[in-house]
């Protein structure tokens, strides 16, 4: 039977691919998390990449190596699906230019209108990604241009893939693009294809066999709701289903093996990048739950913005994922506030009126 953790929030309580990550502590040794699951600190756990994940293949290595070097046990523990989609280094470039694009834009926008050249939180401006590609590998992923891992063992066909990728982003960025050379990267894949094909498995078959013998199943989630590409809040989101959706068709998880749903929820709330967030305070309130709360990016190191527990999130949120159960976390970071304010409603602006639920435009 499986139990599925999910974030219930904007993801600082969750993780995703690498463009998020989260600290562990085991046995006195930090560990941080991005591609790879953290059920590797269980040295009787084997651990799966999913289908639905797309992975940067030098960090995947990367991570794998840092993990190895702090005394984990890796080998034939970790796999990665042949069916998950490869985030190049053209993808990083990409995601780096499309930010740079929407806040240009946003600036000579408000400085037309006569405003101050700051691109707005909730209503403009960059989106606040992590720049690690992640967006730019799932637009080629929709558009059925991208990459499976399962391609890369097929080099002829790989770097004719690549090379079509990169002469399209050639035609959209122009001389943006200069310092990128698409042969490089395909003498990189070279040398990772061998190295890389013990981790690759056909995880369909591999988590059928998992469901058919009742073995226990952990699905760690991705990111948290608030992030999700359909339920989240859009355009300031991640690229896939953060949901539960998401565990269905990333992981072929049959719905009828599922004992559990946990929603991971902080006593107070934390976003990181831009997009809305109502309980947010950009106040002494906010600046102490950021410093006792030690509130940075595990990926980015960016400061993470912080507010108070937002209930109407919490509510769309077990609306959307159906929670058996929610774990709160960091309670103790409230410990020395002599008030704690939790958000229970929100107000339309023109009417008045009690809102029934976390809406899709808040403004």
């Amino acid at each position: 039977m499986a139990t599925v953790v999910l974030g219930a929030q904007w993801g600082d309580e969750g993780k995703g691919g690498n463009n998020a990550g989260h600290t562990i502590v085991a046995d006195g040794q930090t560990y941080d998390f991005h591609i790879l699951p953290s059920g590797l600190v269980n040295p009787r756990c084997l651990n799966l990449v999913g289908s639905g994940c797309v992975v940067h293949i030098p960090s995947f290595f990367k991570e794998l190596e840092d993990m190895q070097q702090k005394g984990l046990n890796t080998d034939n523990r970790i796999f990665l699906s042949d069916r998950a989609h490869v985030v190049f280094d053209l993808h990083l470039l990409i995601d780096g230019l499309q930010e740079n694009e929407l806040s240009e834009a946003a600036e000579k926008e408000q400085l037309s209108n006569g405003e101050t050249a700051v691109a707005k939180k909730s209503s403009g401006g960059a989106i606040g990604t992590t720049r690690k590609g992640i967006g730019p590998a799932y637009s080629a992923k929709h558009a059925r241009s991208g990459v499976r891992v399962h391609q890369i063992f097929n080099k002829e066909e790989f770097d004719r893939r690549l090379r079509v990728l990169a002469k399209g982003a050639r035609k959209r960025y122009g001389q943006a693009l200069e310092g990128y050379d698409v042969e490089e990267e395909i003498a990189r894949f070279d040398t990772y294809r061998e190295k890389l094909q013990s981790f690759v498995v056909d995880a369909v078959p591999l988590m059928d066999d998992a469901q058919k013998k009742d073995t226990n199943i952990l699905v760690e989630g991705a990111n948290a709701l608030m992030l999700d590409i359909d339920h989240g809040t859009y355009p300031w989101v991640t690229s896939s289903a953060t949901g539960i959706g998401g565990v269905f068709t990333g992981l072929a998880l049959s719905p009828f093996k599922i004992k559990e749903i946990i929603g991971v929820v902080k006593a107070y709330t934390t976003r990181v990048g831009a997009g809305p967030f109502p309980s947010e305070q950009l106040n002494p309130d906010g600046e102490k739950l950021q410093s006792i709360g030690r509130e940075y990016g595990v990926t980015t190191g960016r400061r993470r913005r912080c507010g108070w527990l937002d209930l109407v999130v919490l509510k769309y949120s077990c609306a959307v994922n159906h929670y058996t159960c929610l774990n709160l976390t960091k309670l103790d970071i409230l410990d020395s506030f002599a008030t704690i304010k939790v958000a229970v409603a929100y107000k339309d602006r023109a009417s008045g009126e009690v809102l029934e639920s976390f809406p899709a435009d808040l403004d």
